[in-house]
């Protein structure tokens, strides 16, 4: 009979990081340990443009766009770039799709591996940091134009809010306030939540203004994709608070797009900020 137990490595006692543990015994399976030909890599592999962010009493709400383009072409219109990560946390990739889809996985995965080890689960701060080490082992893939740049964001048990992380390509990692947006489009999506985000914000209303902020970046940038209603392509939403994370249904997407472009026909730049 052929021996069926778990190598060795599986059973010596070791680090709580599922990453660390791959990359000491199997260290090919990483995302950043592929062979890429030598150059810029950046045009072989399509990439994920815009996410945003925003915080509201009692939670977060994260939603990306769902179009995917290699260099002027759309290589995807319906790809998912919001992911949740844990019950109480999410992550959303821009930048290269194919590696960032692996990275998350990854991190899933090193965020569960570690709450069944320890016994508990990471705080806020220490998920992101985790998440910062894996696009920090990255950098080689990103210097030849495969850069993976996540956001992070869930709600904090001990503070009892919501928070955003944001990083570049080195690993570093940044705490934003209030909102923040990642990918091409992520210039003009911060201008429109800079107009309608408000600290009293509900989650419904949050959930508005990100959609409206993806619909500003659709407007200015063409790798960013606005609703699509003749395919019923519609942003994914998550909302984050208490009671954990939730993906919000895309039929309930459609309606918040549908009124959206409604008020567009009558104000095609969108809703205006109160005067103060």
């Amino acid at each position: 009979m052929s021996d069926s137990r778990l190598p060795a490595s599986f059973m010596a006692p070791g680090t709580s990081s599922f990453a660390d543990f791959l990359g000491d015994h199997q260290p090919d399976l990483l995302p950043s340990r592929r062979a890429v030909p030598t150059g810029n890599a950046g045009d072989l592999a399509p990439h994920g443009t815009t996410i945003v962010a925003a915080t509201f009493p009692g939670g977060v709400v994260m939603a990306g766009d769902r179009r995917a383009t290699m260099g002027n072409v759309i290589a995807q219109r319906d790809i998912e770039k919001v992911f949740p990560a844990d019950e109480f946390s999410v992550v959303a990739i821009a930048g290269t799709a194919g590696l960032a889809v692996e990275m998350v996985r990854l991190f899933q995965t090193e965020l569960e591996h570690y709450e069944k080890i320890e016994g508990t689960t990471l705080s806020m701060d220490g998920k992101s940091n985790r998440l910062a080490a894996l696009i920090r082992a990255n950098l080689g893939l990103a210097m030849q134009g495969l850069a993976v740049v996540p956001l992070f964001a869930g709600f904090d048990l001990e503070t009892e809010k919501g928070r955003i992380f944001s990083y570049d390509v080195t690993g570093g990692r940044y705490e934003e306030t209030a909102f923040h947006s990642v990918g091409s489009g992520s210039l003009f999506a911060r201008g429109s939540l800079k107009k309608l985000y408000r600290d009293d914000l509900t989650a419904e209303e949050s959930v508005m203004a990100v959609v409206q902020a993806l619909y500003d970046a659709a407007d200015d940038d063409s790798a960013t994709g606005g609703p699509d209603l003749t395919r019923r392509i519609f942003p994914v939403v998550h909302v984050i608070t208490a009671d954990g994370g939730r993906r919000v249904p895309d039929a309930d997407v459609a309606e918040i797009a549908d009124r959206v472009i409604t008020g567009r026909m009558q104000r095609p730049d969108g809703p205006a900020a109160e005067l103060v």
